[in-house]
């Protein structure tokens, strides 16, 4: 089970180590995870509006966030590499605040979860809408990247409460 003490991922040494997942049973498995992007009113509505000098920055963004999701066994130590079943990369503009919040769902069948596929392709999908923003504006803001909601495996459900400044529904 643990290694040193009792942690899942250290060895009896206190090494670190991969988990080994084999013995654990397959099941589905959803996570979904965001992070927000705040922009000034005219990077916002120059995004909205398809106007950013280095092309779409949001059907960019949307692959990026796929491709991460794909990849993260490859960037994250430690973290089985997963066949995905879906990830899905969604937008939702906050007008009057000029924000957009990124929602990142990755399903798999497997015996481990897919939380960091979700966090990666969040968080990833935010960089790359700063990337292709960054000539209209450098003082864009990523913040409240965080796991939404996760299912299946041992430790079932979890569903994150809404920050106290959350102004997305």
């Amino acid at each position: 089970m643990g290694g040193a003490d009792g942690f899942t991922h250290l060895d009896e040494q206190g090494q670190a180590r991969m988990v080994d997942v084999g013995g654990k049973a397959v099941t589905a498995r959803v996570a979904v995870a965001e992070a927000v992007v705040r922009l000034s009113p005219e990077t916002f509505a120059r995004l909205t509006s398809r106007d950013i000098p280095k092309g779409d920055a949001l059907a960019t963004a949307r692959i990026a966030g796929i491709l991460a999701a794909k990849n993260t066994a490859g960037l994250i130590p430690l973290c089985h590499p997963l066949g995905l079943d879906s990830v899905d990369v969604r937008f939702h503009l906050d007008d009057a605040r000029h924000a957009v919040r990124v929602e990142a769902e990755a399903r798999v069948t497997a015996r481990t979860g897919v939380e960091m596929e979700a966090m990666t392709a969040a968080s990833v999908a935010a960089l790359t809408i700063y990337d292709m923003c960054k000539a209209v504006q450098k003082d864009i803001v990523i913040d409240s990247v965080r796991l939404l909601y996760k299912s299946g495996g041992k430790s079932g459900e979890f569903r994150a409460s809404a920050p106290e400044d959350s102004h997305f529904p």
